[in-house]
């Protein structure tokens, strides 16, 4: 395999967290690993409600973090609470002055939306719905005065590069060639910003390429893995038969809109306090259950927003359009979706691996912040939080330098590939079906048989293979949780366990032993 010796700081990710850090680390030189053209293919573009801040005069980072805490339900780390939410405004204050157009009032003042299990409106948005897409491109515009950062578009990371105990660069591919010479990429640091997993389910609001590729690339090098089994599924994905799945945003329910089903009865009041804005996995089970009894789950906006939501929410209104649907007289047909994985690489307060050598940001991190629960609009917070804390450490360890040359990277072409997507459609439905909203211990243990017999068949694709090391690890861990906790609902042991939550750790290692375990009881 050819090595290429590079000073640059190597960035896995193209997303919020992997942009905001090579910002951060300018002037030091950065390569971004992007399989696709930059802010393209990223749940950060993807994002509708906005970013978490308390922004309010009569709010406050106390009271966010609590909001935080009991979302979490039990497993949410409170000096990251503190730490994230203490310096969200100073965020919001920063991405302002690069570009960043947030809604604004005829003051000046920042307009707030409130979504689910906020005590406050304190969700800073962008036209509504366009909050990742509009703030990731004020950021690219900024990547591209900014000389000191290169991006490797159409390259996809495949694994990392080890070396007595450290990591010291990653292995690279051509994006869309499986048979594309692979490239040992060395550099002065790696952070890994490249997503979280929803694409390993069937039914996601994610991007097609987030399919856990960036955490199994880490689980299979050695680095522990945290609260795997915590994937919140999102109440209100459009249930139009798109893959991926179109995202009906929380802040709509925000505004007013509520939760009916085919018999035009609104079933969120019976079930919690708050109907509507129930925490999401309240909400998300609620739904599933409307689904399963064949009761047609549907977001009303009619009476709360009718003519206003294709300006308010332009996006949801384009989605609505190209499925044949006017929100203004009809209600949108809704049903969760593998939308946020709260699990991931475990890091330190210094955005640090278990491994040396190796930062984590976003997504694909755990980092306590979110628990079991992600609370709504706090997934961008974390990112921008952990990108530039990462940012400053790898500062700390990397000498001041500038003008480092370009890398040219030329793959050699193999062979056509065979097509990956049988096997890939086959784990995501797995995934969907046994690994979902509602668990029980015998659909669990199917989950990780099937899991073995794809992965056992497709060695030679290490893509696949990384998808296949973090699907283990979501349903190993979830198998092992014998209780129903936030986001992880538990059939078989529906109640919660008594005393403070705890969250779960696990190496690569233990997760294949539970799943040998698994095909054994099964054979």
């Amino acid at each position: 395999m050819k090595t290429i010796t590079t000073d640059r700081v190597i960035i896995v990710g193209a997303g919020l967290g992997a942009v905001y850090a090579a910002l951060k680390l300018a002037p030091r030189p950065v390569v971004m690993i992007s399989p696709d053209p930059l802010g393209q293919g990223a749940s950060s573009a993807w994002a509708q409600g906005g970013v978490a801040a308390a922004m309010d005069a009569d709010d406050s980072p106390e009271s966010h973090a609590k909001d935080t805490v009991q979302a979490g339900a039990g497993t949410v780390d409170l000096d990251v609470a503190d730490l994230v939410t203490r310096e969200a405004r100073d965020y919001i204050l920063d991405l302002t002055t690069m570009g960043a157009p947030f809604d604004r009032t005829e003051d000046g003042g920042y307009v707030l939306s409130r979504e689910a299990a906020h005590s406050f409106a304190r969700v800073v948005r962008v036209k509504g719905d366009q909050a990742g897409a509009q703030i990731m491109a004020a950021l690219i515009a900024r990547v591209g005065e900014t000389p000191s950062i290169q991006v490797l578009e159409g390259t996809l990371a495949l694994g990392l590069d080890v070396e007595d105990g450290r990591v010291s660069g990653v292995i690279i591919q051509r994006a869309d060639d499986d048979m594309s010479a692979q490239v040992r990429l060395r550099g002065a640091a790696v952070l890994l910003a490249g997503g979280g997993s929803g694409g390993l389910y069937a039914l996601t609001t994610n991007p097609p390429r987030i399919r856990g590729q960036v955490i199994g690339m880490a689980a299979r090098a050695g680095a522990l893995i945290a609260d795997a089994e915590f994937v919140q599924f999102h109440p209100t994905a459009m249930d139009v038969g798109e893959d991926p799945a179109p995202l009906a945003t929380e802040a709509l329910r925000g505004e007013g809109a509520t939760l009916i089903n085919k018999d035009g009865e609104r079933f969120m009041t019976a079930l919690h306090p708050d109907a509507e804005l129930a925490p999401r996995d309240v909400v998300a089970r609620a739904i599933h259950a409307e689904v399963r009894a064949g009761n047609v789950p549907m977001l009303d906006t009619r009476a709360a927003l009718g003519e206003t939501i294709k300006t308010q929410f332009p996006a949801v209104a384009a989605y609505c359009a190209r499925n044949g649907i006017d929100p203004v007289i009809q209600p949108i047909p809704i049903a969760p979706a593998a939308h946020y994985h709260m699990g991931g690489i475990a890091t330190d307060t210094k955005g640090r691996a278990s491994i040396s050598g190796l930062w984590v940001c976003g997504e694909a991190s755990s980092t306590g912040f979110h628990g079991a629960n992600r609370l709504a609009s706090n997934g961008l917070l974390e990112a921008l939080a952990y990108a530039r804390i990462c940012a400053e450490d790898i500062a700390g360890v990397v000498p001041a330098q500038t003008g480092a040359p370009p890398l040219d990277i030329a793959f050699a072409s193999g062979a056509t590939a065979a097509d990956p997507m049988s096997p890939v459609a086959e784990l995501r439905a797995a995934m969907t079906r046994f690994v979902g909203v509602v668990r029980d211990r015998a659909g669990l243990t199917r989950a990780l048989q099937i899991i073995a017999t794809l992965e056992a068949a497709n060695k030679d694709n290490p893509s696949f293979q990384n998808m296949c090391a973090t699907a283990t690890l979501i349903a190993a861990s979830a198998l092992l949780r014998e209780e129903s906790r936030g986001a992880h609902e538990r059939s078989d042991f529906p109640e919660t366990l008594p005393g403070p939550g705890k969250r779960s750790e696990m190496y690569l290692s233990d997760a294949l032993a539970i799943r040998a375990q698994a095909c054994k009881e099964l054979s």
